[in-house]
């Protein structure tokens, strides 16, 4: 009767054990490390990460060990006292050239990594790190529209034959377009209207000028808008994850706003370095109306001064041609000709009929490619000092780099894919290809808010929640030896058993667990042991009807199932709520709650079943029966 077949014993075993080696990397903590990262003319190797070593040794810092890999190298410390000063001291070693930040990595042993066993991703609450409150750009969104719209003006008139005079997008906003006389504006105006439906187009009198004023519509905005802020948001989400920063938390704010939170980085100087590190490709014409010379002291109208890679002046026509929005794929490669380094670009529909067109018309002109990167630099005063900000840190500001990368002369016409070349280094053009697939930012953003979050509190946190979850689960253990004596030691048993699989399924999923997950945790434990309080209570009411032991046992199992899949669904569907319409804190909780009510249910029902099975199962005949104050000291005289 209360017999479980082998197969199910071994079941329930391979699964507890299965659950304590994937919740065993949680145990082993972090370790502070520096990591050494390249920029895009540098290269972290094996040189390098010796020269770090031996002047770690000169200034006797011992380290625990150094890792080097694609991503860079990472000198691993003992303590954060040694990892500061050894930041410092490598710093100081290798220059400006390579980017050094501090970390915390998993101390997870190698035999565990070899199975994919990692520990639980904590957030920013417990692990320390960075939160930025970013600011995006609209008044950019709408005049980067306009200006798409200028040209999409000029397209549409010239393929209607309309004569016009200027097409302009006016600083105060909008775009007014000049005709010769009312029919062509008349023909201009019914043309537009039925070509780009997202403007309003209204006629102006100014005298004998015939004009015509387009502004984009209201809905048109907020559609822009609302594509300017996705398009950042997937933007940032993919430089994030591509340069290696685990478990991002990277959302939307009200309109205008982005929420970015970056665990695990200790360094603000260096989360705002991977932010920044965002680079886009604009494509201009070379103007060669003008003179150069002149025009290092007067830039003429239209027009638009900017640098080559080695300094040299060039002057471009201040008319975007298409930009990385257009980008579609990027790719790094070599030059079948000449060996050198390249980009190959892969454009989207627009971008490859605007190429086409433009070049077409251009055989023999010049194009320019205009790299363009954010970067961020510390901040100096007026007699070149570093500033510090509130917190006693270095202070960083945002810098625009434009540069152009080459301009060569157009041999025939493009289409979709073309390639960019004069890159220095295989490195830099793998480095640009990285930087171009994660996308180009809709609009400018700026970091409006920033907080850090030390590794010292998140420690704090974490032993503050998991002093909690262990006294409640001490008092629980207590209350439920002391009332149901050998059964509730069983049900102690199945909760620690629930605990175990509840953090290896977190750490199987890679779920990032913060405070509320804690909390989640905590509120696992308590339900959890309803289950057995049902089932001990099930089984004692059994025996005071005057059943025996073994079938008190098996009804009081199955009777209190139905009960115990009742109230763990209805729960479960609160928690799937959760899940499906919070946001942030409360999805973790969500997550935490839904995966806690599916191991509970295991735990409580065949876990605790397969001990008392074992305990009670094989005996034809029990003494006595150990649960609270009922006891059954009668031969068992059930046959089964």
């Amino acid at each position: 009767m209360n017999k479980y077949p082998l197969w199910k014993y071994l079941l329930v075993l391979i699964i507890v054990v299965v659950g304590f080696v994937y919740a065993l990397p949680n145990f082993y903590g972090e370790y502070p490390a520096v990591q050494i990262s390249a920029t895009r003319t540098t290269k972290v190797d094996q040189a390098l990460v010796s020269y770090v070593e031996s002047q770690l040794k000169q200034a006797n810092l011992a380290y625990t060990g150094a890792v080097l890999d694609e991503t860079g190298a990472r000198i691993r410390f003992s303590d954060t006292e040694t990892q500061l000063k050894a930041r410092d001291l490598i710093q100081k070693a290798v220059g400006e050239h390579f980017t050094v930040a501090l970390n915390l990595l998993p101390a997870t042993p190698a035999w565990l990594n070899a199975i994919n066993a990692k520990p639980m991703y904590l957030g920013l609450d417990l692990r320390g790190g960075v939160h930025f409150l970013m600011q995006v750009d609209m008044s950019a969104v709408l005049k980067k529209a306009e200006e798409t719209y200028a040209d999409d003006m000029r397209r549409a008139l010239r393929e209607k034959k309309v004569q016009y005079l200027t097409v302009n997008r006016l600083e105060r906003g909008g775009i007014e377009i000049r005709f010769r006389d009312a029919a062509e504006r008349d023909k201009g105006q019914a043309v537009l209207n039925k070509e780009l439906a997202d403007l309003d187009v209204v006629e102006e009198n100014r005298g004998n000028e015939f004009i015509i004023s387009a502004k984009m519509k209201q809905s048109a905005v907020l559609e822009k808008g609302r594509f300017a802020l996705e398009q950042n948001i997937n933007s940032l989400r993919n430089r994030v994850n591509e340069l290696g920063v685990a478990e991002p938390i990277i959302q939307q704010q009200g309109q205008d706003r982005i929420v970015v939170q970056l665990p695990g980085v200790q360094d603000t100087a260096r989360a705002k370095e991977i932010l920044g590190r965002t680079a886009t490709l604009e494509i201009m014409m070379v103007d060669e109306e003008h003179d150069l010379a002149s025009a290092m002291t007067q830039v003429p109208a239209g027009s638009k001064l900017y640098k080559m890679r080695d300094g040299r002046p060039i002057l471009l026509k201040n008319r975007l041609i298409y930009s990385g929005d257009n980008i579609v794929d990027a790719a790094p490669g070599f030059d079948s000709q000449g060996g050198s380094a390249i980009v190959s670009i892969t454009l989207d529909a627009r971008g490859a009929a605007v190429n086409q067109r433009v070049t077409g018309e251009s055989v023999g002109k010049r194009m320019a490619v205009v790299y363009i990167e954010i970067k961020s630099e510390p901040k100096l005063d007026e007699q070149g000092k570093p500033v510090l900000d509130a917190n006693g840190r270095q202070a960083r500001v945002s810098k625009r780099v434009e540069e152009v990368i080459t301009a060569p002369v157009i041999r025939s016409q493009l289409g979709k894919r073309f390639q960019i070349e004069g890159l220095d280094s295989p490195q830099e053009a793998n480095e640009l290809s990285l930087l171009l697939r994660a996308g180009a930012f809709a609009a400018p953003v700026d970091i409006i808010e920033e907080r850090t979050v030390g590794p010292s509190l998140g420690a704090d946190n974490i032993a503050k929640g998991f002093h909690s979850t262990w006294v409640g689960f001490a008092a629980i253990a207590t209350f439920m030896i002391v009332y149901y004596l050998v059964f509730g030691f069983i049900s102690v048993l199945s909760l620690a058993v629930n605990v175990l699989l509840l953090v290896a399924l977190l750490s199987m999923l890679q779920a990032t667990l913060t405070l509320p997950g804690m909390a989640g945790i905590a509120l696992t434990v308590g339900m959890a042991i309803d289950a057995n309080v049902l089932i001990n209570e099930r089984i004692r009411e059994e025996l005071r009807n005057g059943n025996t032991p073994q079938a008190s046992i098996y009804t009081g199992y199955e009777r209190a199932f139905g009960t115990i899949l009742d109230s763990n669904v209805t729960t479960l569907i609160a928690g799937l709520a959760l899940l499906m319409f919070g946001s942030g804190s409360v999805r973790g909780f969500a997550v935490v709650l839904c995966l806690g009510i599916l191991t509970s249910m295991f735990s409580a029902v065949m876990v605790s079943r397969s001990m008392v099975n074992l305990l009670y199962g094989n005996r034809r005949k029990i003494d006595k029966v150990l649960i609270g104050n009922t006891r059954w000291k009668e031969a068992d005289k059930a046959t089964g």
